[in-house]
């Protein structure tokens, strides 16, 4: 699985970009012979000016499906990265999960 990291607004650190690495194996090593890429963007949507600003949008890239997409906001990045990777984690199972059934029903 390639994981890709893209940061706007945001002081980039091999912590932050080893954090995430770790957070998207964890939660994707169940698919990970499905999932074929994972793009990370982080943002701070308001700069200096602090708050529930730190985003963290994950693209999943699974093998013969459209991609699929989550976002998690915190005013902590490494929460919002921890949020992201659980919702990504039950995007993908309920998409398998979903074409699985269908795949069967047929």
């Amino acid at each position: 699985m390639q994981i890709q990291i893209h940061s706007n607004g945001i002081a980039n650190s091999d912590a932050i970009n080893d954090r995430l690495r770790q957070e998207v194996e964890a939660a994707l090593k169940v698919f990970a012979d499905q999932v074929t890429r994972v793009e990370a963007h982080l943002h701070d949507d308001n700069g200096p000016k602090h708050g529930q600003d730190k985003r963290c949008v994950l693209e999943v890239r699974l093998a013969g499906h459209h991609p699929l997409a989550v976002e998690a906001t915190d005013r902590d990045l490494y929460q919002a990265i921890t949020l992201a990777t659980g919702k990504a984690e039950r995007a993908v199972r309920h998409k398998l999960e979903r074409h699985e059934a269908h795949k069967s029903s047929h």
